[in-house]
C-alpha cells in the first residue's frame, strides 16, 4: 500500500503524469517536463511524507510499548509541544525562519524530553508518572505558544499558525537528507532495543531478576523515541496524531501481542501520505496543510481509545 500511495502521490497534481511515466522518470527514462515535476517537486514532499510518517509511527510504537499505555505518545505526552514552543519562538520573537526553525524544533523536542524525565524521576521513572508529567508540561507549553501567537504580528502569526499545523508545503531535498539520515541510524537502534522492550513488559523486578539494567535501558528506550520525533517534527511540523494512530493500527493487523516496530513504522508513513493526498484533493485547487486532516481522523481515535479504556479499566 505505502509503495502504491507513494506512485500515486507523484502521478497527480496540477500536472497529472500516468503512472507508467512516473516508473520511467523514477527509472531516468523520463521526459524533461516529468523529470523537473516528479524529481524536483513533488519527490521531496512524497519522501519527508514517509520519512516522517515512518519516524513518528516508530516513536509512537516505543512510548507505547514501554509505558504499556496506548493513550501515550510524543505528541500527547508534551514531546512535540517542545519542539512547537522552541520553533514558535524562533519565528515570532527571534524572526528567523526556513532550517532555523527546524533545527530549533529539534532541540527544544529533545529539550523537553529532558525536563519531563528528570521532573518524573523518583529512584527511577515509571510509564504512569511520566505520562503525566508529560501532559502538565505539555499543557505549560501549549500556554507559552499562546501567549507568543497573541503577542505576535499578523505575518509571523501565520508563519507560525501553519507550521503548528504540520505541513509538507515547500519541502525540498533539505528537509529530506536529515530526516533520512535521522531514520537510517535510528531505526537500527529501535529494533536492537526491541528485545530490551520485551524484557521491561514483564515488570521492573523481573526485568532485574533477568539481569537487565532497568533504567539504563529506559532511558535508551526514550532517547530513541524522542529523537525519532524530533527528526520528523523538525522535517514536518507537529503533525498531530500519526504517532499516536499507528502503534494500533500495526498491532490490530499483525496481532496485539507483538510489539509491531516496523508495522508501526509503515502505518505511519501510510497514514502520513493518505493524509497529505486527503489534504491536497480535498478542496480542489486549495490544498490544506496535513495537519488539518490527521487531526480529523485522529482526535476521533483519541476518544475511541480513551472510551475502551474506560471500559476496560487501563489507561494508566
Amino acid at each position: 500500500m505505502a509503495a502504491l500511495l507513494f506512485c500515486l502521490a507523484l502521478s497527480t497534481g496540477a500536472f497529472q503524469i500516468p503512472i507508467s511515466g512516473v516508473l520511467d522518470t523514477l527509472a531516468g527514462q523520463g521526459t524533461r517536463r516529468d523529470t523537473f515535476v516528479i524529481m524536483d517537486v513533488r519527490l521531496p514532499r512524497v519522501l519527508v511524507a514517509l520519512l516522517a510518517g515512518a519516524a513518528f509511527g516508530l516513536s509512537g510504537a516505543l512510548f507505547q510499548s514501554l509505558v504499556h499505555n496506548p493513550l501515550a505518545s510524543p505528541d500527547v505526552i508534551g514531546v512535540t509541544m517542545g519542539a512547537s514552543a522552541a520553533a514558535v519562538t524562533c519565528t515570532v520573537v527571534l524572526g528567523v525562519v526556513g532550517a532555523a526553525v527546524s533545527a530549533s524544533a529539534f532541540a527544544g523536542a529533545l529539550a523537553t524530553a529532558a525536563l519531563i524525565y528528570v521532573l518524573a524521576w523518583r529512584r527511577g521513572v515509571s510509564g504512569y508518572r511520566l505520562v503525566l508529567v508529560g501532559i502538565g508540561v505539555g499543557a505549560v507549553l501549549s500556554s507559552f505558544v499562546s501567549y507568543l501567537m497573541s503577542r505576535a504580528d499578523v505575518t509571523s502569526a501565520q508563519a507560525a499558525l501553519v507550521w503548528l499545523t504540520g505541513s509538507l508545503n515547500a519541502r525540498s531535498y533539505e528537509h529530506v537528507w536529515p530526516l533520512l539520515i535521522g531514520v537510517s541510524i535510528l531505526l537500527p537502534a529501535a529494533l536492537l532495543l526491541a528485545r530490551g522492550l520485551r524484557v521491561l513488559g514483564f515488570g521492573d523486578e523481573t526485568a532485574r531478576g533477568l539481569g537487565a539494567r532497568v533504567e539504563t535501558l529506559r532511558l535508551s528506550i526514550l532517547v530513541t523515541g524522542v529523537a525519532l520525533a524530533a527528526f520528523a517534527t523538525a522535517a514536518a511540523g507537529p503533525v498531530p496524531f500519526v504517532a499516536f494512530v499507528a502503534g494500533p493500527i500495526a498491532r490490530r493487523l499483525v496481532g496485539e501481542r507483538t510489539l509491531a516496530l516496523v508495522p508501526a513504522a509503515l502505518a505511519g508513513a501510510v497514514v502520513m501520505v493518505a493524509s497529505d493526498l486527503v489534504a491536497q484533493r480535498l478542496l480542489g485547487d486549495r490544498a490544506l496543510p496535513v495537519g488539518v486532516v490527521t487531526g480529523a481522523v485522529g482526535a476521533p481515535f483519541l476518544l475511541w481509545q480513551l472510551a475502551g479504556a474506560n471500559r476496560e479499566g487501563r489507561g494508566g
